[in-house]
């Protein structure tokens, strides 16, 4: 939102259903969108892979481009993959690998702390092409982990802050979508919601252990903008995303 100057709710869901690609979203058409994300996949399963890697099953590896989309937001089983596709548990592992070098997909890793019962194992993934995920509230979660991956990119480069961009979730399933580490510490928290829903519990629990660590609670469509009495930012999630480069 803030490479293009875009401020409004509008803006927003425009983003959010034309990508962030420079022609399906400068078309300012869904139907182009949509006809351009197919040819995409099938450029980079048919062409750009086959030019790096030897893959002879490019039917399975298609299958799984299309299954990860429903499975965004949620930590990522190998195992499950597997076991859907009948494959080997590495070969799954080989296609992710690949579909990262190719800047299809991003993962992210758990966020685990002595102060906290965090999972540490299983990833998270992302699209960089969020248009792919069919479900509109974890489509905005893939935007918005879009954004704050660019803002991490850029404060390594520019800066050479040691920034990760991580999530959280515990054994007793309380959950953060994304928080931002800086030298292993964490310095933001931001959950995603649909729209004006009531705080969340992981969030206010990883706030109440982390009390100096800034937290955000940002909504798509919601119109609430306020700050709780545990300092966590509820609003609209053009007031963080806009602020972002």
């Amino acid at each position: 939102m803030a490479e293009l100057k875009l401020k409004s709710n509008k803006d927003l869901m425009d983003l959010l259903k034309l990508g962030g690609f420079p022609e399906p979203f400068l078309n300012a058409s869904e139907v182009e969108s949509k006809r351009w994300t197919r040819e995409y996949r099938t450029r980079l399963i048919r062409e750009d892979l086959a030019g790096v890697e030897q893959v002879r099953d490019l039917g399975q590896l298609e299958l799984l481009m299309l299954r990860l989309p429903e499975l965004v937001g949620a930590p990522l089983s190998i195992n499950a993959l597997r076991e859907d596709l009948e494959v080997s548990h590495k070969t799954v592992a080989k296609w992710l690998d690949i579909f990262e070098r190719l800047y299809a997909v991003f993962r992210i890793s758990p966020f685990g702390s002595p102060k906290i019962r965090a999972v540490k194992k299983e990833q998270k993934h992302y699209h960089f092409d969020w248009t792919l995920v069919k479900d509109m509230p974890k489509r905005f979660e893939n935007l918005v982990a879009c954004h704050l991956l660019k803002w991490v990119h850029y404060e390594q480069d520019t800066k050479g802050r040691d920034l990760e961009l991580r999530y959280f979730r515990d054994v007793d399933l309380r959950e953060v979508d994304f928080v931002i580490l800086e030298d292993k510490k964490p310095i933001q928290f931001v959950e995603c919601k649909w729209s004006d829903d009531p705080l969340g519990k992981g969030l206010r629990y990883l706030k109440a252990r982390f009390p100096k660590c800034d937290a955000w609670q940002i909504s798509c469509k919601g119109k609430k903008d306020y700050v709780s009495d545990e300092d966590i930012r509820v609003c609209p999630a053009t007031e963080l995303l806009s602020s972002l480069v």
